[in-house]
């Protein structure tokens, strides 16, 4: 059962070692490519602050965003700032965020995310959360995968797996960490491909954010996955 409580409160916890780590940088480093391709480090904290605001609108029951070019358009627009522009826009927009989420509400209700995706609104603390924890990494400063908490980390690996679950274009796979075991793409109608590895790995590869060759993989190859 989902905790969005619990989930909140995980989302403060997150915001602020980015905010704390980030803090070291300086407006040279801001403008410096992150691990995104195509994406300076600025691009990926004004991301983080209008998905904040995205999350408000959704909680509200407002479009997400105006438009998918609108929101490109806005972070473009907000890359540039200096960085203690971009540290506080971050700061806010995650307090008004977390402020909306903490209205009480009814929880179990079915919100409209991007692209006509759905889901419970209990869930959108933790897709917030997500946001946090992978850009933190995707910032390029110093926190890794491996960093992460180690709930967080089963939890995505989880909601990752059911992403891909029933995909036709990925083979029927098994995953573990040798201690737990998921499992995504199509029906096993035939042999299972396993793909063993930390859970870290296991999470950078369906994130996108590894290329699986930390992984080990037996009775086929590992899977090309389709982007998220």
């Amino acid at each position: 059962m989902i905790d969005h409580g619990h989930d909140l409160a995980s989302v403060r916890d997150a915001t602020d070692r980015l905010l704390t780590a980030a803090a070291a940088l300086d407006n040279a480093a801001v403008a410096e490519p992150s691990r995104l391709p195509g994406w300076s480090r600025g691009h990926v904290l004004a991301h983080l602050a209008r998905n904040a605001d995205a999350l408000v609108n959704v909680l509200d029951g407002r479009p997400m965003y105006v438009s998918g070019q609108a929101r490109d358009a806005d972070i473009e627009r907000d890359a540039p700032r200096p960085l203690d522009v971009q540290l506080t826009d971050v700061r806010e927009s995650d307090a008004r965020f977390r402020r909306t989420a903490a209205v009480p509400a009814d929880w179990s209700r079915t919100v409209e995310l991007r692209n006509g995706v759905t889901d419970s609104a209990s869930r959108v603390p933790f897709r917030r959360w997500v946001e946090v924890e992978l850009h933190h990494v995707d910032l390029g400063i110093g926190y890794e995968l491996e960093d992460l908490p180690a709930e967080f980390t089963e939890r995505e690996i989880d909601f990752l797996a059911r992403r891909f679950s029933g995909h036709p274009d990925v083979p029927a796979t098994r995953l573990t960490d040798g201690t737990r075991a998921w499992r995504t793409g199509r029906e096993a109608t035939e042999p299972e491909v396993t793909v063993t590895g930390p859970g870290p790995e296991l999470l950078g590869w369906l994130a996108g954010r590894r290329d699986g060759s930390g992984l080990a993989v037996r009775d086929g190859s590992l899977p090309a996955l389709p982007p998220l």
